[in-house]
């Protein structure tokens, strides 16, 4: 299984960030429109992306409360047929979290700019796991430290937790 090492933070808009995303000259890559459904599973996530028209499956599994938030994570992308559809007849949906996401590429670290619909603007960082976890976290502070991310308060929860917490609280 790949290996991620990540962080999400909620922003008020993405202003700055859009001005140090060039100062450190990374990449944007492409727009994403993504639908999250996640299922009821015993352990970790499983979720069917349907990301600009193609769909794939998603488990994962990542510590939450740990320091570090690694993530082992496998996927199948579905070559055809409407996986939702499909899904829905045999799993239980939890959550659907639909987001627009800007992705930029800096160094082996997908940096996503998400605004996602019923919570707002986050930026989340993967930072891809290649030569051992010492070097994926000194990549990932790196960026931190560049999008002055330091000193924002760290959400170590998915998009499916938060949509979960927002519809109980209304």
């Amino acid at each position: 299984m790949p290996l991620n090492l990540e962080l999400k933070v909620k922003l008020n808009s993405f202003k700055r960030v859009n001005k140090l995303l060039k100062k450190l000259d990374a990449g944007f890559t492409k727009t994403l429109n993504q639908k999250d459904v996640y299922y009821k599973i015993s352990g970790g996530l499983l979720k069917l992306r349907i990301e600009n028209g193609e769909h794939s499956i998603i488990k994962y599994l990542r510590d939450e409360k740990g320091k570090d938030r690694f993530s082992n994570y496998d996927y199948l992308k579905f070559s055809y047929g409407n996986a939702e559809n499909f899904l829905k007849e045999i799993l239980k949906i939890e959550a659907v979290v639909q987001k627009k996401r800007l992705l930029y590429m800096y160094d082996n670290t997908r940096i996503h700019l998400d605004t996602v619909k019923e919570l707002g603007y986050f930026l989340e960082l993967e930072t891809l796991v290649i030569n051992g976890k010492n070097d994926a976290k000194k990549r990932f502070a790196f960026i931190k430290e560049a999008l002055e991310l330091n000193e924002l308060a760290e959400i170590k929860k998915s998009y499916r937790d938060l949509i979960i917490a927002s519809k109980k609280s209304k």
